[in-house]
């Protein structure tokens, strides 16, 4: 229900967006920009609190291939995601910064991908040294967008991993 659900509400944000949008309102600004799509985050952040409970310690008692799994599913969930803000019309005096955003995210995307894949073959070290360059990124990520105030479209990686 819950994979359902969210997608549901995705789904219904983004034919929200599309028709103030197509009904010619007003400019998109930060705000209404940040109302639209923090819905999709949150449910992108919830995904990853269900998806990363206990991985920490998967990792600590060499459960490598559950771990790598549960980045797997991660990366999916956020590709997902940022797809759908990809979406979403931005502020015209923010487009550079959230196409770099949206470009950061992607990073991140691979990122959780690489981590999988070192925890795959069993590299633990490699897999944590890539989740340091994780955080680095989605640190860079978050940075960029500071001006919109963001409570769920930021990525913390510590907060999971």
């Amino acid at each position: 229900m819950g994979q359902l659900a969210g997608a549901g509400l995705a789904t219904c944000v983004l034919l929200t967006a599309f028709a103030v949008a197509a009904a010619g309102a007003e400019e998109v600004t930060r705000n209404s920009y940040r109302e639209v799509v923090e819905p999709i985050c949150r449910t992108d952040t919830k995904a990853n609190e269900r998806i990363f409970a206990g991985v920490r310690a998967m990792v600590r008692r060499d459960e490598l291939k559950p771990a790598a799994a549960r980045f797997e599913k991660a990366a999916k969930a956020l590709r997902r995601a940022v797809s759908q803000l990809r979406a979403v019309p931005r502020p015209v005096a923010d487009e550079a910064r959230l196409a770099k955003w949206l470009r950061d995210l992607s990073v991140e995307v691979s990122l959780f991908g690489r981590v999988a894949t070192k925890l795959r073959a069993g590299e633990k070290a490699a897999a944590e040294r890539m989740v340091i360059r994780l955080t680095s990124q989605a640190s860079r990520a978050n940075s960029l967008v500071l001006p919109f105030e963001f409570r769920y479209c930021k990525l913390e990686p510590s907060r999971f991993t």
